[in-house]
């Protein structure tokens, strides 16, 4: 958490800007004095929260400062307003991983924390095999 909280630092304070490549996984173990599992852990954290992006043959790029809030917790509040103005009602099938990936531009990982933050609220329930569908509806206000 350490790690991942200095290099999102370097990210808000520009020292890391929107487009360049992330320091590589053996150079952050020298500068941390931490094992690779460690850094990967780090990475992994601020790829969820949408601050950097694996690009195949090229590396970890800085994608841009963090949004105001995680963007697993907006992705969870929007699927929550559908649920709460009747969009999508009880029974009815959420998004998949894969349409909240390609919808919001987010990681899975970050799909999928968006879906277990409405599961834990009540709202979703997740059947195996099938996916997850609304459950109940909030209570507003």
């Amino acid at each position: 958490m350490q790690i991942a909280e200095v290099l999102r630092q370097r990210i808000r304070s520009r020292d890391l800007v929107p487009g360049s490549l992330m320091p590589s996984e053996a150079a952050l173990c020298d500068e941390f004095a931490v094992v690779r599992n460690t850094v990967r852990r780090a990475l992994a954290t601020l790829e969820d929260e949408g601050l950097i992006e694996t690009l195949p043959g090229k590396g970890r790029v800085v994608r841009g400062e963090a949004p105001t809030q995680y963007e697993y917790r907006r992705i969870a509040a929007d699927l929550r307003d559908r649920i709460e103005r009747g969009e999508l009602t009880i029974g009815d099938p959420l998004p998949s991983e894969a349409a909240i990936v390609e919808s919001y531009g987010v990681a899975r990982g970050t799909a999928r924390q968006a879906l277990a933050e409405l599961e834990a609220a009540g709202l979703v329930e997740k059947q195996h095999g099938k996916g997850r569908f609304v459950r109940t509806r909030p209570q507003i206000g």
